[in-house]
């Protein structure tokens, strides 16, 4: 069995509460028994290997020149609350089984919702949802989009629990 797996999601499963417009979307899935979705969005997004953070910074020093935001927002703040953070990315929404996450930025907006159901295998679903707000916010997911998919495949298995 593997750890991840990509899913396939519907944009309707997700529009109009999590954003209006859906341009790209994806789900990889994980299983995990033993942790809340709390403690597995902290292992997501909190836990972050050497590579990646690596890439982040690079992706950073990029997009600073074209005015992307690259640096802790004023507000930041690490309660487990709508408005804090987990990660680098602003909490949306709360539930018991998931959390919505996520940065706006003048070229798009993204979100990740973190769910946890019963089921018994792959009951773990990460999907990220964006919406351009202009041409760059399409050419850059373009072009991060091959590491986006390596990227988010490797920060969900981090979250993987045995059965």
């Amino acid at each position: 069995m593997k750890k991840v797996i990509k899913e396939k999601s519907l944009k309707e499963d997700y529009q109009g509460w999590v954003l209006n417009q859906i341009d790209f979307l994806d789900t990889f899935a994980t299983t995990n028994h033993k942790n809340t979705v709390t403690e597995i969005a902290n292992l997501i997004f909190n836990t972050m290997p050497v590579w990646i953070d690596f890439l982040f910074k690079i992706r950073n020093v990029l997009v600073s020149v074209v005015g992307l935001k690259t640096v802790q927002p004023i507000d930041y703040s690490v309660e487990y609350k709508i408005g804090g953070y987990i990660g680098f990315f602003r909490i949306y929404e709360l539930k018991a089984t998931e959390i919505v996450l996520g940065v706006n930025d003048k070229h798009l907006n993204f979100r990740v919702v973190v769910g946890k159901t019963k089921s018994e295998f792959y009951n773990v679903k990460i999907t990220t949802l964006v919406t351009y707000h202009n041409k760059f916010g399409m050419v850059y997911m373009n072009v991060i989009k091959p590491f986006h998919k390596l990227v988010v495949k490797h920060m969900v298995k981090q979250a993987y629990r045995k059965p």
